[in-house]
Order: C-alpha cells, then structure tokens, then sequence
C-alpha cells in the first residue's frame, strides 16, 4: 500500500462518510475507491448485455462454446 498526501474537500468527506456509513478518513475513501470501481464495472456490463452481443449466446454454434 503507498501513503498518498492528498486535499480532500471537507464537505465531500462528510457527504461520503454518511452515504457509506463509515467513520475515519481510510475507511472512507477505500469504500468509496471500491464502490467507483464498482460502479464502473457494473456500467460496463449492463452496457455489454445492452448492446445485443450476448444474444448470439442464446442459439447455435455461439451457445454450445459459451456453455463448454
């Protein structure tokens, strides 16, 4: 892990430490970091089964290698 000195905005800590639910400064900004990646991860996914790719899983040749 590496130390980082960085300016966080008072009133944006607070904000997140209510929403998280959290207590110290470390607690926060690890949950909030992880709740981003998260975020951006499950963004992605609706995205990719929003697009109709996955719907070539659902019949022939592309189902049977899924399903392997």
């Amino acid at each position: 892990m590496t130390k980082r000195l960085v300016e966080i905005d008072d009133a944006d800590l607070d904000a997140a430490r209510a929403a998280l639910s959290t207590s110290t400064i470390k607690e926060t900004v690890g949950r909030a970091l992880r709740e981003a990646a998260a975020s951006a991860a499950r963004r992605r996914e609706v995205e990719r089964l929003l697009d109709g790719s996955s719907a070539l899983l659902a019949v022939g040749e592309g189902r049977d290698r899924a399903w392997r």
